[in-house]
């Protein structure tokens, strides 16, 4: 029988001794990697409630709800797991930027400085 036969089971997310895994978010259409950020289990729940990306904000040390602010939301299609159940996927629809920056995706430079990425929007308009 191939894994694609066998009957599906929710996945237990190993969250750790400080309560948070990464997830990556990725436009499910082009596979644009656009983010990284952490997820809580209530963070994960509130994505699976509503539909739109939540992450956990280490540095605010809260909920967050993508785009709550800015308007720049995150539709999740779908998430996933990987192999360890220590690392999310989301793979979502993202409206306007990602990156608090103004650009489409947080990796809009290489490590040699260089601008790669689309600005799409100004974020001292934005915030």
């Amino acid at each position: 029988m191939s894994d694609a036969d066998a009957e599906a089971e929710p996945i237990d997310v190993d969250f750790g001794e400080d309560g948070l895994v990464p997830a990556v978010a990725q436009d499910a259409d082009s596979g644009e990697v656009l983010m990284l950020a952490y997820v809580s289990p209530e963070a994960l729940e509130r994505t699976r409630e509503t539909g739109e990306a939540h992450y956990y904000s280490r540095s605010r040390e809260e909920l967050w709800h993508k785009g709550g602010s800015s308007g720049h939301t995150q539709s999740v299609r779908e998430v996933r797991v990987d192999c360890d159940a220590d690392t999310l996927l989301y793979l979502v629809e993202q409206e306007g930027g990602a990156c608090h920056t103004g650009h489409r995706s947080c990796f809009h430079r290489t490590i040699d400085g260089e601008n790669v990425g689309e600005r799409v929007f100004d974020p001292d308009e934005v915030y």
